[in-house]
């Protein structure tokens, strides 16, 4: 399936991630530690944050800015491709499949993580970042259920 994106919608996107990626790694920190205080079950997957419950803990801990980084980074590698359907699917299903099979996260945690990341977007940028990058999640998310249930999920 090809990914519709306008070219108009390809810029205004790239432009609202850029404002947020600039700090990768301390705002896919905020958003996980968001996610792990909000949603408290989704800690479960990350055997090494059991014992982690205050916020500030979650922050200056290596492993959680390290996947926070890596969220980002991956989140920015499918942004690069928004136009070209075939690049975008050759990053987000791999992710998928993996977190399915190998680490079988439960896909609505990736619908967490989106929504997390338009509001933070909200908060730092208006509105108006936030709407340019949300038809942008709703594709990721799309595309990483799909996997998911070409994984058998």
């Amino acid at each position: 399936s090809s990914i519709m994106f306008s070219e108009a919608e390809v810029q205004s996107a790239r432009g609202a991630w850029e404002k947020i990626f600039v700090d990768a790694e301390d705002n896919g920190t905020t958003v996980l530690v968001r996610m792990f205080t909000e949603h408290p079950d989704t800690k479960s997957y990350f055997t090494h944050f059991k014992g982690m419950d205050s916020a500030e803990e979650m922050k200056q801990s290596d492993q959680i800015r390290g996947h926070g980084k890596r969220v980002f980074t991956a989140i920015n590698d499918m942004v690069q491709h928004l136009d070209n359907s075939e690049a975008f699917l050759g990053i987000v299903n791999p992710l998928g499949k993996k977190h399915a099979t190998q680490l079988k996260i439960d896909p609505k945690n990736f619908r967490i993580i989106c929504d997390i990341i338009l509001q933070l977007m909200e908060e730092k940028f208006g509105g108006d970042c936030k709407a340019s990058f949300e038809k942008v999640t709703n594709e990721i998310c799309t595309h990483l259920n799909n996997a998911y249930k070409e994984a058998g999920w």
